[in-house]
């Protein structure tokens, strides 16, 4: 199915998804019809509360988690900030622990919060973007207040043993917290079977609208509010529920659950038909991160001697769509901190461009993306005073 304007081939699903066409339609009524305050007491609000209640098991469900533990936000952005900042305030201790490799939402938090006098240490990767439980083990102690990494980056699709490093600072009496954004709905994830205290998930990252992501909170786990309004959300988050998005997140999340194995066997499969064709006719070039610990969707190209920005210029030309990393510092002229964090040089993480495929993508997406990358980066390295004949 495509959902796109013609001729369109959206390989950025990392940045944001197409929202699904069985969300659009779950989302109408809510839009239309039943515009009730669901805090009301009559049955017009009423109505509209259960539609919540259903959503909230929905994104439960997709995680393994109890319908109680699911609190609704507006991004992911929202529920990272609320997680760390309610550790700090529940525990009263002034020590985060996190990676070089953060969404900028931790990223930027971490650098807030230095300022006002907290400890953040960033624990470095290893070269192909990894991270050692060890590291964390030797990192948190007992002035830690939370420790926050990612489960699945979002530039290299890199997968992280969050698991095992729950486990590590649950032994040490320390909260856990992970930024799932990536990885719900993409491998499987059981919180039953893990010893995580909080999870951030991100609609848009789904096939559900922009504007709406939710936080897991484990039972037992002390929350501190950071929207203080209503008795919203059982009063851990204020503010009249954007009752339409909660809906159409709770639906994108019943699709995708019925999805995984399907992400794991024929979008693994183009993603790496795409991987194994470049490899193959372009030289120099290479993989960014683990090729055997990372998301089905993802892979993050490295071509020598040119910068990804006229790559993707080029690509756009053929109306496909892909990023030179996260979607949130697109603009940047530095080179990617994730690549940077790696090893990777300079001059060689300007020259990456990642490619993200979703359940819309198609072989013939595929396939006309692999007939004109060669053509492209030939003619780039033809152009460029970086290239091969230059070096």
């Amino acid at each position: 199915m495509n959902l796109l304007p013609k001729d369109i081939i959206y390989l950025d699903n990392n940045a944001t998804t197409a929202i699904a066409p069985e969300v659009m339609e779950a989302m109408l009524p809510f839009l239309k019809d039943f515009w009730g305050n669901p805090s009301s007491a009559y049955r017009f609000g009423s109505q509209v509360r259960a539609a919540i209640e259903t959503a909230r098991e929905q994104v439960a469900q997709i995680i393994g988690a109890a319908p109680r533990e699911i609190l609704f936000t507006s991004c992911a952005t929202e529920s990272d900030n609320a997680a760390i900042l309610s550790a700090l305030e529940t525990t009263g201790r002034q020590k985060i622990v996190t990676t070089q490799v953060e969404h900028s939402a931790i990223v930027k938090m971490g650098d807030f919060l230095k300022k006002k006098g907290f400890e953040v240490v960033r624990l470095p990767v290893q070269s192909d973007g990894t991270l050692a439980p060890e590291t964390v083990d030797k990192a948190v102690d007992e002035k830690t207040a939370i420790c926050s990494i990612m489960w699945a980056n979002n530039e290299t699709g890199v997968l992280f043993p969050v698991e095992e490093i729950a486990a590590i600072c649950k032994s040490k009496g320390v909260l856990f917290h992970t930024d799932a954004v990536q990885a719900v709905g993409k491998i499987p994830i059981d919180m039953k079977q893990n010893k995580i205290d909080m999870l951030s998930i991100a609609g848009h990252k789904l096939h559900a609208p922009k504007g709406i992501g939710a936080i897991y909170i484990r039972k037992g786990v002390a929350f501190s509010p950071m929207v203080i309004g209503g008795g919203q959300e059982r009063s851990k988050r204020g503010g009249t529920e954007n009752v339409s998005h909660i809906v159409g997140l709770g639906k994108a999340c019943e699709l995708a659950s019925n999805r995984i194995e399907e992400e794991n066997t024929r979008i693994r499969a183009l993603r790496d038909r795409l991987e194994n064709h470049v490899l193959s006719t372009i030289s120099h070039t290479w993989v960014n991160g683990s090729r055997k610990m990372r998301l089905p969707n993802t892979t993050s190209l490295g071509f020598d001697f040119i910068e990804s920005e006229a790559v993707l210029t080029m690509l756009d030309h053929y109306s496909i769509c892909a990023s030179s990393g996260s979607a949130c510092t697109t603009g940047s002229l530095d080179p990617s901190h994730v690549l940077l964090a790696m090893g990777i040089p300079p001059a060689r993480a300007r020259g990456s461009v990642r490619f993200s495929l979703s359940t819309y993508n198609t072989d013939s997406d595929i396939d006309k993306t692999i007939a004109v990358l060669p053509a492209i980066i030939q003619k780039l390295r033809a152009i460029s005073p970086l290239g091969p004949e230059n070096a």
